[in-house]
């Protein structure tokens, strides 16, 4: 596609800027480079958002031994600028559509302003965290925030998962494929989970596999010996000290969309903060469209962003053709 030629008084216009450059943005841009789109991405800190931070994936299809989210990081960011596609850092502070020029205007805080006729918001989220000692050490090293990525690391071991909501029951559940012993810190005197929910896991506390501590809260993520690796969880439990001995530790107590950019613009979120779209995944603003874990109804796993993200690419290249 023909790039439009920037004037002194407009700013370079690209046919996609996508905002974020995650798994999801980064094979959307895989596609849409290969169709002649010129594309630029937009990121504010880590290529490859959380996957490249995760310790280990052995869950994205074709890779039998699996990787480090390193690996795959940098791997699809090398695919997508083999095809052409550009890489910016910034940290995107707003986007609006131009209703004069027809475009889609994407301004950074530091300064940057791109016009591009289409955009796709590919921020992803972030784990709401304890914030306390230990965590940031031991991540991906010990504490992990999503069982479908790391449960399988944890086969006949013991794991301490902090959380009482929907998500805490539903990871410990499915924690009991891998793990022997499950203990579940509950800061309050009751679970916040649904009913449902909270019928199924009676089974694995009745069968042992899961203990279910009420009014404990972690306050720290301990290892010691040379290697400093991880092995207890530092709580208070009904108000007294305790040191739970256990081989990881799952923090569920929820999620954080990167969509707080989006305030004003008219992109519509729920909720929670995540981005609401469409079947062909645009948001309420016509040319904007969204994927990945920013979006509602997300299912947090790396396959399927990026399988969103090559869906956004085929929608926004259909979008442009029919501009």
């Amino acid at each position: 596609m023909v790039e439009e030629k920037p004037t002194d008084q407009t700013p370079k216009v690209y046919d996609v800027v996508m905002i974020g450059a995650g798994p999801s943005s980064l094979a959307a841009a895989i596609y849409t480079t290969r169709e002649d789109l010129n594309t630029l991405l937009v990121e504010k800190s880590v290529i490859g958002g959380l996957a490249a931070i995760t310790d280990r994936v052995d869950n994205y299809p074709g890779f039998p031994e699996g990787l480090t989210g390193m690996e795959l990081a940098q791997g699809m960011e090398k695919q997508a600028e083999r095809f052409g596609a550009k890489i910016d850092f910034g940290n995107v502070t707003r986007v609006f559509r131009d209703k004069k020029l027809n475009l889609i205007q994407v301004q950074t805080e530091e300064g940057s302003e791109f016009s591009a006729k289409a955009v796709l918001i590919g921020t992803g989220s972030h784990y709401r965290q304890l914030e306390i000692p230990g965590e940031k050490e031991f991540y991906g090293k010990g504490i992990h925030f999503c069982a479908t990525c790391d449960g399988a690391f944890y086969r006949d071991k013991k794991i301490v998962v902090v959380g009482g909501g929907n998500s805490a029951v539903q990871e410990s559940i499915f924690l009991t494929r891998f793990a022997t012993e499950i203990e579940i810190l509950v800061r309050k005197d009751k679970l916040k989970a649904s009913e449902v929910l909270i019928e199924e896991l009676q089974s694995f506390i009745d069968s042992g596999k899961i203990k279910v501590r009420y009014n404990s809260i972690a306050e720290e993520f301990i290892g010691d010996g040379e290697d400093g690796k991880f092995n207890s969880v530092k709580a208070k439990v009904g108000g007294k000290e305790e040191v739970i001995k256990c081989d990881g530790a799952f923090i569920f107590i929820g999620l954080i969309p990167n969509t707080q950019f989006l305030k004003g613009s008219g992109v519509e979120l729920d909720e929670a903060g995540f981005v609401k779209t469409d079947l062909s995944l645009m948001t309420s603003v016509p040319g904007v469209f969204s994927s990945g874990d920013c979006r509602s109804g997300a299912t947090m796993q790396i396959a399927s962003a990026t399988g969103e993200g090559a869906t956004a690419a085929l929608m926004i290249r259909q979008y442009i053709e029919g501009r």
